[in-house]
């Protein structure tokens, strides 16, 4: 088991096929809402590279080297084109607002204290078996008592739709089971930089169960051991 989590502390392991051979949250939207594509390579994004690039920055730093910063208006210039061929860069623009979010977030004393206690391992990953499928994850901050997971918001005061509509209700579950700890959500607002803490409640917990639950039942039912229905036959059906 040792040499498997220390495998998949590397991203090109945990995100490549090895670590391909285990489920994941990302999973869950998949299978829920159009189990047609499980499977499918995810193509990286823009909301991606930034996401990374907050969590690296303030996590590993020394690895910020891999990120590159066009100083251009948008991507659809030539001078993004001609810095950028065949991957997503940053924008100066958006490095220097993702580098406000930075200085305030580790401004902020409760979370500097939280994020930095003595102890912590940032980029922990675990593997453990949840209704007989084998799962992954990769905590961004594991303490003694919770996982610390930093999450991005375009509107703080609607984090907790957020938190159902992006499934971190049942990411905190698998990492709750896999890591044996709770997980809190520190939040900032990209628009406004109001910081927020999100804690995991004991019925948030049973949502996540219950969409894991329903994922598991959709993979069995299509991709598993034993197929029931054939994917190429689904077909979405709900009420208005």
């Amino acid at each position: 088991m040792k040499d498997v989590i220390d495998k998949l502390r590397d991203d090109e392991h945990y995100y490549g096929e090895f670590g391909r051979q285990y489920m994941s949250n990302s999973n869950i939207g998949t299978l829920l809402n159009n189990p047609s594509m499980f499977g499918a390579v995810t193509q990286e994004t823009v909301p991606m590279v930034v996401g990374r690039f907050l969590h690296v920055a303030l996590l590993e730093p020394e690895k910020l080297g891999s990120f590159n910063v066009v100083d251009a208006s948008s991507r659809n210039t030539n001078i993004y084109k001609d810095a950028s061929p065949g991957r997503i860069s940053l924008l100066s623009k958006e490095a220097e607002q993702l580098q406000y979010m930075i200085d305030k977030i580790k401004g902020n004393r409760v979370m500097n204290k939280a994020i930095y206690e003595s102890g912590n391992r940032f980029e922990e990953p675990a593997v453990g078996e949840l209704f007989g499928l084998k799962w992954k994850g990769k905590a961004d901050i594991l303490c003694k008592d919770r996982i610390i997971d930093i999450k991005t918001t375009g509107d703080i005061d609607k984090f907790k739709y957020s938190a159902d509509k992006y499934n971190y209700d049942s990411q905190a579950y698998i990492y709750s089971v896999l890591f044996g700890v709770k997980m809190d959500f520190f939040v900032i607002d990209k628009p406004t930089l109001r910081l927020g803490i999100f804690e995991s409640t004991d019925e948030f917990l049973l949502r996540g169960r219950e969409k894991v639950q329903r994922a598991v039942h959709m993979y069995n039912k299509f991709f598993g051991e034993s197929p029931t229905h054939d994917i190429n036959q689904y077909i979405h059906i709900d009420s208005l």
